[in-house]
Formats: C-alpha cells, sequence, structure tokens
C-alpha cells in the first residue's frame, strides 16, 4: 500500500482556484434566494432585520470555498467535490430532504416502488426501530424521481438548518481520495479549510472585510473555520458584525449567561413598572398596546380634529374608533366600538387624512383642507423647504399646548388579568378612561424629572437629527430636531429603565444586552405603525393586530396614527429568539475607512456599497443615538458616529477615487498569490467602466465573474425589479509595464471570450451526460463574456499610451463611449455570438438584429420556465435593445415574460419600433394573418413586396419559423408557422 503523502505547507502556493473556473452558479442562485425568502428564519436577521444588504451566507460559504479549493485537470469532479461540500448532491439533497421530513409514508410509496414496505412501514406510519440510515434507502431514490434540482431542493431544509456531522458524514472519503495527493484528511469542514490554508499560505486562511455591514461575510468565513477580520465606518455595522460572533456565534455558556442577564433587567424593570403603576388598572388588566394619532386645528371651524388614515382599529373583532363632536369644547369624542357590521367596518376605512388632505365632516357639511396648508409649508430664499412647525427643542417630550400638530391617546389593546401570564392572552379594546389619561400623566412627570439625567448619562439619546435624505421629513413634517422626539413619554421611560437595569450587570454581558436597546428603539417608536390582523385565506395564515417595527421598509416613516407597546411585549430575551451557530474562526472586529486598513488578509471578501439604495449611513444613526454616550467594552473603543462625510456612497469621481483608495489598501495588504471578491449589485453597463477603471488603478487583475440571482423582492426600493449579485475574482496584477492598443485588445477579447465560453459549454455537454442538467445557464456564459473582457483589460498598465490610474480617475463626460465602454461591448456581443438559442443555425443567429436575438432567445429560455426579470434586462442590456419593455407581456419580478404573438398590437410593429423594422417583425405580422384565415400565398407576396431581399432572406426566414415552430406556447401559433415555413419553403418564384 503506498503511503500517504504528508500536507506540504505552501504546495498550493501558485495553484488556481477552483472559482477561477468552475461555480455551481444556477444552484447556489436558487440557495441564495431561499435564504432570502426564509426573512426571520435566517440566522442573523434578528441581530437587526433593517440592516437589509447582508449576502446570502450560502453565497458567501460557496465563495471562500471555491476561492480555498484547488482546480485540477478533471474539473467534472472538481465540480463534484465543490457540489458534495455544498451539500448540492444527491446524497446531500436527500439527507437535507429527510431532514425537512418531505415525504410521507404515502407519498414514498407512490413515488417509488418498495419490495418489502413491512420492513419500514407500520400501521401509522415509519416503524419505531427504523433508523436514519434505513429511511434514507428510501429518500435517495424517492428525491431522484424529482426532474430539476430546484425541485428537489425546494423539498428540502437548507444546508445550515441540518446538523452538519450528519450532512457531510458521507462527503470525508470521497474528498480525502480525491485529494489524497496533497496530503488532505479532513473529517470536518473547517479541517479542511485549515489543511487547504495551509496548503496555499502555510496558515489557517485568513479572511478579510472592509465593507462588513450585517456581517454576514465574516461571519460565514469564521463558520467554515476562517480567521477573520471585519472592518467597517459605521459603528452600527461594526456593532452588528460584532454580534454575529459574540451572540449567534456565543458557546452554549456564554449563551445561558446572556439569558439570565436579560431575565435579570427584566425583572428589574417589572418591578419598577409595578410599583409606579403605569402599566395595570384596578382590575389587574394590563396594557398590551396604546394607539396614539396625531390631532391639529381645522382653521375653518376652529373644531380640533383627529388625524389618521383609517379609523379602524381590529378588523378581526370589528373594531373600530368613531368620532363623535363635542360641541362644548369643540373637539370630537373617540369611541370605541366592537362588533359592528361588515358595512361600518368598510366605511370606518376612509379616515381624516385623505390624498393628503384633513377631510372630515360637521352639521353636514365636509372640510377638506390640504396638510401642506395646515403645516404652513412654503419655499424659502435658498429654494428649501419650510414651514410653520415649531422646531421641538431638545427637553420637549410632547407638542406644546400651542402646536400645530398635536398628539392624542385614543384607544386602549388590554389584556384581561386573568391572561396576562397565560400563554395565549385574551385582548379587547376599550377608549382611555380618566384614569388612564392620569398614568400617561405621571409617566410625562417622571420622565420631565429625569430626562436630563438619563441623557447626560446616554440612557435616552440628547443627539440633534441631522438633515439628509431620510432624516429630512422627521423635521419637515414633524418639526422634531432631536432623535429623542421620535418617542412618546413611556417608550422613553421604559428605554430608560431598560438602559438602567442593564448597566447593573458585568460588562461581559452588558455588550450583548445593547442589542436588546437596539430592539426596543426599532420596535417602539412614534415610527411604528398599528398593523391591522387578517383572519387569514387559503395558502395564508391569520395574522394579529399588532405594533410594526420601525424599520419594515428601510425608511424612517412619520404616521398620523401609531402603536406603543407595552412593557410585556418588549421584555428583553422573550421577544427576540436567537439562531445560534457555532464560530470556530477566530474574529477581529474594528470601525476605520476601508483606505485605512492596517492588518493582512488572504482572501477579501467584500460587498461595496455601490449605488446603494438604502442610506444606511442615515438610518444607522436613529440606532447610534441610544448607544453613543457611554458604551460598554469594546464598544468604547469606536466612534459613534455615522461620519456621514466619510462614507463612501453612489457613484461619480468621488465614489471612484475612495474605492480606488479602498482597493489600493487591501491589495497591499495581501499576498501575492491571495485573492478578492468583490460582490456587487448589477443594475446598469455603466457600473463595469467604474470598476474595470477601479480595479486597473488598485493593481488588481479580474480572473472569474458570475452572476447569483439573490434578491426576490423589492427590498432595497428598487421598484419591484430583481436583482442579482455579480462576484468578481480579482488577482494582484502581474508587476512590471504592459503597454496595451484598442486595436490589438479587440482580438485578443474576442479570443478569451470564445476559449472561456466554449470551455464552460464543454463542461455543461459533459456535466449533462452524467447528472441530466447544465452546470451553467445562458446568464453565467454571458457573465463569462464580461470576465474575460476584463481579465483581458485588467492585465495591463497602459492603454493607448495612457496610464490606466489616470485614465481610471479623470472625470467622466455624458455621454462619452470610452476604450473600456467599447472592449466591454465587444465582449458581451462576442458572447452573444455563441449563445445560438437550441434549434436555430448558427448563420441565422449571426445575421440577426439585437432585438431579434432578443425575443428568440428569451423564447429558448421561456421554454425552460425561466421567468426571472434580470435574464431579461442582462440580456436586454447585452443585445443593445433600446427598450425590452415593448416586447414584454410582464415585468413582475419572478414572473416575467415575452408578450406571445397573438398580443402583439399593430402599434408595436410598425416600421418605426425596433422590433417592427425587422424580419422577425414581419414574421409576427404574418402569424397574426394566418391565425386570422387570411391565404399563405397572400401574405407570402406581401412578404415578398416589403422585403427587397426577400429571395436571399427566405431560407432565414424558414428557419425562424421553424423556431417559432418549435418554441410558441400556443399550439395554433405553433400550427400556423408549420404551414407558413412550409409554404415558404417550397414556394417556387418566377423569374
Amino acid at each position: 500500500m503506498t503511503n500517504r503523502p504528508s500536507l506540504t505547507p505552501g504546495a498550493l502556493r501558485d495553484a488556481p482556484a477552483l472559482i477561477e473556473s468552475v461555480f455551481p452558479a444556477q444552484k447556489v442562485s436558487f440557495e441564495a434566494q431561499r435564504e432570502r425568502k426564509a426573512q426571520a428564519s435566517q440566522t442573523l436577521t434578528a441581530l437587526g432585520s433593517f440592516w437589509k444588504g447582508r449576502k446570502p451566507l450560502i453565497l458567501v460559504r460557496a465563495v471562500v470555498l471555491g476561492a480555498l479549493l484547488p482546480a485540477t485537470d478533471d474539473a467534472e469532479q472538481d465540480l463534484e467535490i465543490f457540489e458534495r461540500l455544498m451539500a448540492f448532491d444527491a446524497e446531500g439533497l436527500a439527507r437535507r430532504a429527510l431532514a425537512n421530513n418531505a415525504f410521507n409514508v404515502e407519498t414514498l410509496q407512490r413515488l417509488i416502488p418498495i419490495n418489502d414496505p413491512e420492513r419500514y412501514f407500520s400501521t401509522s406510519g415509519w416503524r419505531r426501530d427504523i433508523g436514519l440510515a434505513e429511511k434514507l434507502e428510501l429518500y435517495r431514490p424517492a428525491i431522484a424521481t424529482f426532474g430539476s434540482y430546484e425541485e428537489k431542493a425546494a423539498l428540502c431544509k437548507r444546508p445550515e438548518e441540518v446538523d452538519a456531522d450528519w450532512l457531510y458524514e458521507p462527503v470525508w472519503p470521497v474528498v480525502n481520495r480525491h485529494y489524497a495527493h496533497l496530503g488532505i484528511q479532513a473529517h470536518s469542514v473547517d479541517q479542511l479549510v485549515e489543511q487547504l490554508g495551509m496548503l496555499r499560505y502555510g496558515r489557517r486562511p485568513r479572511v478579510g472585510d472592509t465593507f462588513s455591514g450585517g456581517g454576514s461575510i465574516p461571519f460565514e468565513a469564521a463558520r467554515l473555520g476562517c480567521d477573520v477580520y471585519a472592518s467597517d465606518l459605521n459603528p452600527l455595522a461594526c456593532m452588528l458584525t460584532w454580534g454575529t460572533f459574540n451572540i449567534i456565534g456565543a458557546t452554549p455558556e456564554q449563551q445561558r449567561r446572556i439569558k439570565r442577564a436579560q431575565q435579570a433587567v427584566t425583572l428589574a424593570v417589572e418591578r419598577e413598572i409595578k410599583t409606579q403603576g403605569i402599566e395595570h388598572d384596578a382590575a389587574g388588566n394590563r396594557i398590551k398596546a396604546l394607539l396614539h394619532c396625531l390631532e391639529t386645528r381645522c382653521p375653518e371651524t376652529g373644531w380640533m380634529v383627529p388625524m389618521s388614515t383609517t379609523w379602524i382599529v381590529s378588523k378581526i373583532r370589528g373594531t373600530i374608533a368613531r368620532l363623535e363632536p363635542d360641541r362644548a369644547n369643540r373637539r370630537f369624542n373617540i369611541r370605541i366600538v366592537s362588533g359592528v357590521t361588515p358595512e361600518e367596518l368598510a366605511a370606518a376605512s376612509e379616515g381624516t387624512i385623505q390624498s393628503g388632505h384633513l377631510v372630515y365632516e360637521l352639521d353636514g357639511r365636509t372640510y377638506r383642507t390640504p396638510v401642506k396648508t395646515l403645516r404652513g409649508d412654503y419655499r424659502q430664499a435658498d429654494g428649501t423647504a419650510g414651514n410653520r412647525l415649531r422646531p421641538w427643542g431638545c427637553s420637549d417630550i410632547k407638542p406644546r399646548a400651542d402646536d400645530i400638530l398635536q398628539e392624542r391617546l385614543f384607544a386602549i389593546q388590554w389584556v384581561k388579568h386573568d391572561t396576562v401570564d397565560a400563554g395565549r392572552q385574551e385582548t379587547y379594546f376599550a377608549e382611555p378612561t380618566a384614569a388612564d389619561l392620569e398614568r400617561e400623566r405621571k409617566v410625562e412627570e417622571i420622565v420631565c424629572a429625569n430626562l436630563e439625567r438619563w441623557q447626560r448619562e446616554g440612557l435616552v439619546p440628547d443627539m440633534p437629527i441631522e438633515p439628509g435624505d431620510e432624516t429630512g421629513r422627521l423635521i419637515r413634517e414633524r418639526g422634531w430636531t432631536h432623535w429623542h422626539h421620535l418617542y412618546m413619554p413611556r417608550q422613553l421611560y421604559y428605554a430608560a429603565l431598560v438602559a438602567e437595569a442593564i448597566r447593573a450587570q458585568p460588562t461581559e454581558v452588558a455588550n450583548v444586552l445593547q442589542f436588546d436597546r437596539m430592539f426596543l428603539a426599532d420596535k417602539s417608536a412614534k415610527l411604528s405603525q398599528w398593523r391591522l390582523g387578517s383572519p387569514g385565506r387559503p395558502g395564508r395564515a391569520p395574522s394579529a393586530d399588532g405594533v410594526e417595527h420601525v424599520f419594515y421598509n428601510q425608511a424612517l416613516n412619520v404616521f398620523y396614527n401609531y402603536g406603543v407597546r407595552g412593557f410585556q411585549q418588549m421584555r428583553p430575551g422573550e421577544s427576540v429568539r436567537y439562531r445560534h451557530s457555532l464560530v470556530s474562526g477566530r474574529a477581529e472586529v474594528a470601525t476605520h475607512e476601508a483606505s485605512q486598513v492596517a492588518t493582512s488578509a488572504d482572501l477579501w471578501v467584500t460587498d461595496p456599497p455601490y449605488a446603494d439604495a438604502v442610506h444606511y449611513h442615515e438610518i444607522t444613526e436613529f440606532f447610534i443615538a441610544w448607544l453613543r454616550r457611554n458604551p460598554p467594552a469594546p464598544f468604547n473603543e469606536w466612534v459613534w458616529d455615522s461620519r456621514r462625510a466619510l462614507a463612501i456612497q453612489g457613484s461619480g469621481e468621488d465614489f471612484r477615487r475612495n474605492m480606488v483608495a479602498a482597493y489600493t489598501a487591501m491589495a497591499t495588504h495581501m499576498p501575492d498569490n491571495g485573492m478578492q471578491c468583490v460582490m456587487f449589485t448589477h443594475q446598469d453597463t455603466g457600473v463595469w467602466s467604474d470598476l474595470v477603471g477601479i480595479f486597473w488603478a488598485a493593481g488588481l487583475q479580474v480572473v472569474a465573474a458570475w452572476y447569483i440571482a439573490t434578491e426576490t423582492t423589492s427590498e432595497l426600493k428598487k421598484g419591484g425589479y430583481v436583482q442579482g449579485t455579480v462576484t468578481l475574482m480579482l488577482r494582484k496584477r502581474p508587476a512590471g509595464e504592459r503597454q496595451a492598443f484598442k486595436q490589438r485588445l479587440l482580438p485578443a477579447v474576442r479570443q478569451e471570450v470564445e476559449r472561456q465560453i466554449r470551455t464552460m459549454m464543454h463542461l455543461n455537454t459533459s456535466v449533462t451526460a452524467h447528472h441530466g442538467e447544465p452546470v451553467f445557464n445562458d446568464s453565467d456564459l454571458q457573465m463569462a463574456g464580461y470576465a474575460a473582457a476584463l481579465k483581458v483589460l485588467t492585465a495591463y498598465t497602459h492603454i493607448g499610451g495612457e496610464d490606466v490610474t489616470s485614465f481610471a480617475l479623470r472625470p467622466r463626460v455624458k455621454g462619452e463611449v470610452t476604450v473600456v465602454d467599447e472592449i466591454v461591448q465587444q465582449a458581451a456581443e462576442a458572447a452573444s455570438n455563441l449563445l445560438v438559442p437550441e434549434g436555430l443555425a448558427a448563420d441565422t443567429w449571426g445575421k440577426l438584429a439585437g432585438i431579434e436575438r432578443f425575443v428568440l432567445r428569451m423564447m429558448d429560455m421561456e421554454t425552460t420556465g425561466a421567468r426571472k426579470l434580470d435574464n431579461y434586462q442582462n440580456f436586454a442590456k447585452a443585445f443593445r435593445v433600446q427598450d425590452y419593455s415593448r416586447v414584454m407581456a410582464s415585468m413582475a419580478p419572478n414572473e416575467a415574460r415575452l408578450k406571445r404573438v397573438t398580443e402583439f398590437a399593430s402599434r408595436d410593429l410598425t416600421d418605426s419600433t425596433e422590433l417592427g423594422a425587422t424580419r422577425l417583425g414581419r414574421l409576427i405580422i404574418a402569424l397574426q394573418q394566418m391565425r386570422a384565415d387570411v391565404e399563405p400565398p397572400t401574405i407570402i407576396s406581401q412578404l415578398q413586396a416589403e422585403m427587397p431581399d426577400f429571395l436571399e432572406a427566405r431560407p432565414l426566414l424558414v428557419d425562424l419559423l421553424a423556431f417559432v415552430e418549435r418554441k410558441a406556447p400556443e399550439a395554433d401559433v405553433r400550427g400556423a408557422a408549420e404551414v407558413l415555413g412550409a409554404r415558404l419553403k417550397n414556394q417556387r418564384f418566377g423569374v
């Protein structure tokens, strides 16, 4: 027997990484979207759901593993190993399906033949003595009966939800055998990662992220077994990242310590609340929520009018608020009425705020006043908006008596006294009594007496609100000038009590409990909307009435009516449930600019803020205001300011300059054989030129690019468009000067594009033959075209005699098409030329216009069920389509599709339209005429008259019709294409 080679540090120092040539992008995309859809079940969400920009953990895992694993001469076997380590393989899917209890006994017997069912089943289900191994004997063939990876994986738990030891148990013999020549002997992922790090870098691999944000990149790298360095300019981002290691990754003993501290804080606050008597009535009923609205004086009548967009309090209970005139006081009483009729409920849905107007009825007359008029909005001399709202002072906790906008408590949701501590509480709604209002006044007195001390000690905020895109409306629409103005006195009181109780805890838990303070800030503010529950319907679970959290949509929204939670709804340790996960790597977190990094990493993985749709630097000030004074260690070492002026934002010259500084610093702090991964959301092709310039100037060369569909909703306010993540892999550019000129670059780019795509298509063919599914889809192949272009381009230091750094940093002229733009577009076209749809002749494809290629390519993709909008967006850009929306029937994120032949209107196919002026456009009209029973000879005559080159184009028309015959979804259109194609093919024309 041959002795196994020993592991030699540095043996893979110069070996290419697997991710440079192979990456299961389609499967990673599907798993990434499943993780996104898990919403609150995502591992890191509980730390701060307001940070929506976290990259999926499964994507980070794939990138880190792909960067560490070596590429061998057997790409297909490399891919198989990679998929086993990701639990994407057949065995991994079977185990994940079993962990999900995907099949009951009846389903298994329907899916597969079972020769001896008595061995597995009893009359009531599985036999009690049947273990996981025996169940897998049936799960393996059962999961194999499903066709696509997506169908199989949809039945499974996500990999991170399954016990890792059991899930990967069969993987290690295969991995160790494949890498035996390297001396690898691993029995867990972290062991494999450490050994791969030794082979590449001579140590455990170190992963860095200087834009750590919500912390998903450093967390997943550490969970894999890497040491990590995470930094961010924003202290709240650093705190979230710190929390991934110290809360999600806490040891069992740490978790127990945290739980005990949370219980101690809750008990301390509960004692104070009970002593003050501010949350229970005389009968012992307890406040669950208080409903408030704004109130203002109508300029026409002089009456005080409550302001709300709806007077429905609870649809489930049929509870509404009914306005009754109080003529003596020239105001309205608000009566809470339950059990109303459906008609009364519908009438109450219309509040006193309608389309930006205050609208109410008095003595049979309707009064309507614009809210802008009530506020006294006007345009100031400098062009900014102003109004007559009084700016609140730092000591204010509620409106003054003469303020335009007042605040009013109009309903309370009570928990019945005998169910306060029960698992299932009974609640009811009531209008506030004199005793309830007295309790509110008592809270106000307590807050007024203690506010200055609380602010000085950092228990509640005293920080001014800095104007901005998100924060401006707080000042403009409410007059609030400090962050504590966003809270009712009761909310400030609860928060101060919690902060005081936390301060009494040991430092090692007091820092973790800052997340409970952050939770309170998000869950209980005047920006917390009252959410109406629903009884549910088929396919949708019922939901309860309740107070929404502030950042349900990444904005600082002001409301006319809002909810305030009772303390029982916010108790530390009860309202938030953290998922725990073992983190084996060491972690370091720091706060500084990305360009100021002073530590090295073997692999930098970053998600930079390119054209970020979320104003995190403003949103985080909402929390920084609460946390900045006297924070416990290690937070006391950080600068608690969003540092807006230093934040890398948007695009343009400053953005490019700051990004160059950041990526130059990372490249400097990386070994010569290190790598970088840059993730960004692909929105328009202009980003490519900017990124090329940035990486050029930073001394980096692109070596691979992969497209991952990560987003499935409009989470980032992008108008509902699906967004994908472009994952670029980079290495240091070889030393020395390299000069290039456009006329030589273009052929080199085309050659590299063709080489890259043909290699990938060859692997597709091999894998499809063995496993029935390809590795890469059209988007992957198209992305390979971009990557190939960038690989060629970024290898040079001078283009056309100009230093690339100067080229990268010089201001761009609007409308300018640079050499980079031109080369990247040429690469896209070269890739597109190779992506001939199945069933279409390559010669035909080469003669088509961009819009024709787009329609035919998407018709081909639609036959496979691909309906993601980003596919349409990407190919429209690649084919230089002017306005692809003109040929779309639907642009819904995951239900996009082309117009069918029958759905095109005459105006869509005129000579002035992009499609109408093409041969395909003429054929669509011809097919519509065929369906309208126009004779084929007449149609052919029309085509002949409209096309001067008809005889030369006839083979192309026949090929197009044959394609439509195979791909059109409507049977009658396929039939029409068959008949017209045959007539065209066999038509004899006179000389």
